[in-house]
């Protein structure tokens, strides 16, 4: 028997590395379709789906009469209603490895971006300026603390990263063993203290209702007027409104951030016009490597559950 395992969308050239994953196991099959209704009527059938950006709510789950697993290509999984797939029996999973070198990277080249001020120093030269001196004043990386909100595997990444170019890190993660601070040569804080000390505050959370608009008017006012914030990983963290009203008036000193609340970036959204702000398309998970790798493993993880096996990254 062959499973019917479909995708409901995705940026992906082709699929040529899920058909071959799921050779012998399942028919792939890439869909279009506009709106909600149009949706379940070509997934009512299904076994398993592959999802990026398709919302998956209550009421389409509800509609789907054979649905065994769910696995969004990426990391976060807001677009899936979690409850209500465990309510119907149905796993959901994601791929939280393929990328973690390339999201490290992103983070700690926005990271030294935002502290050199390359971007401004950029804009002067091509207006025909030579400035001597930055902008704003600045430190070496030995007098800087990078602090990380969250010290899973991406935030660990980072940790190394920045620990080899000679900042000062730590980190706050209340859900990490304090032996695992210890072996990576981190600082474990408690989150106040860690918006106070951080010189570079870089985020590395899920999106939950607990975690959202953790930066807002109240965190930043508790942090240096000096501080940079970079985000690489949900855009619902920041309330953006808040950040840019910072940043125009000088309560903080940049950002550089690749997710944002609503993407794509709106025409009319402030921090298009905020000074001392880096702005990138939520593409830190991006290599030609990780690419293919995100449709090889969640491919895989569509394998192991239609064959029985336990997945390796549930998340309900």
């Amino acid at each position: 028997m062959l499973y019917s395992v479909i995708i409901t969308d995705g940026m992906f050239p082709d699929h040529s590395i899920e058909e071959s994953v799921l050779k012998g196991t399942g028919i792939v099959e890439k869909i279009e379709w506009e709106g909600e209704t149009d949706l379940v009527s070509k997934i009512v059938e299904a076994d398993a789906l592959l999802v990026q950006y398709a919302s998956i709510t209550r009421d389409v789950l509800r509609r789907l009469k054979r649905c065994k697993v769910i696995v969004r290509y990426g990391i976060g999984v807001d677009n899936i209603d979690l409850e209500a797939a465990r309510e119907r029996g149905i796993r959901v999973c994601n791929v939280p490895d393929y990328c973690l070198n390339e999201v490290a990277d992103h983070t700690i080249a926005m990271a030294l971006a935002a502290i050199r001020q390359i971007g401004n120093v950029d804009r002067e030269v091509r207006n025909g300026n030579w400035p001597s001196r930055l902008p704003q004043p600045v430190l070496p990386f030995s007098k800087l603390d990078f602090c990380l909100v969250g010290f899973g595997g991406i935030a660990r990444e980072v940790a190394r990263r920045a620990l080899g170019l000679g900042f000062r890190v730590s980190a706050y993660d209340p859900y990490t063993d304090s032996s695992i601070f210890e072996n990576d040569r981190v600082t474990e804080s408690d989150l106040d203290t860690l918006m106070a000390r951080a010189d570079v505050l870089s985020l590395h959370i899920p999106s939950t209702p607990e975690t959202r608009h953790i930066i807002n008017e109240c965190s930043i006012g508790k942090m240096k007027a000096s501080a940079l914030i970079i985000n690489t990983s949900r855009g619902t963290l920041i309330d953006s409104s808040a950040l840019a009203d910072a940043l125009a008036e000088g309560r903080i000193a940049g950002a550089a951030l690749d997710v944002f609340e609503t993407e794509p970036l709106s025409l009319s959204d402030r921090l298009r016009d905020v000074p001392n702000v880096i702005l990138s398309s939520h593409i830190a998970w991006y290599s030609e490597e990780s690419l293919l790798k995100l449709q090889e493993n969640a491919a895989e993880e569509i394998r192991r559950v239609l064959g029985g096996q336990h997945p390796r990254y549930a998340v309900n």
